[in-house]
């Protein structure tokens, strides 16, 4: 399996779970070319790591870190956040 198989490729955003207990999960996200994952709140710490492609990671602290395939991000919990695709991306997110 790949985890750029998950996703339809014409949608401009998309998450799947791929993993999930009690304890955590991960989820398989798709962001495509100039296509922007929406501001939103974590209630919990997560990392976020970009597998395929480049993506701008920013948040209301002033973070803006670009992820390229390796990168990851830590993200704060309860911190406004939101992720844009440079250009079509694949990132995992642990929580």
């Amino acid at each position: 399996m790949n985890i750029s198989g998950l996703h339809i490729s014409d949608k401009s955003v998309s998450a799947i779970s791929l993993f999930k207990n009690e304890t955590g999960n991960a989820t398989a996200i798709q962001i495509l070319k100039g296509e922007k994952l929406q501001e939103h709140i974590s209630t919990n710490p997560a990392v976020l790591i970009c597998v395929i492609g480049k993506a701008v990671f920013e948040d209301d602290n002033g973070a803006k870190k670009i992820l390229k395939p390796g990168d990851y991000v830590n993200i704060e919990p309860k911190i406004r956040h939101w992720v844009l695709g440079v250009v079509n991306s694949q990132l995992l997110l642990i929580k």
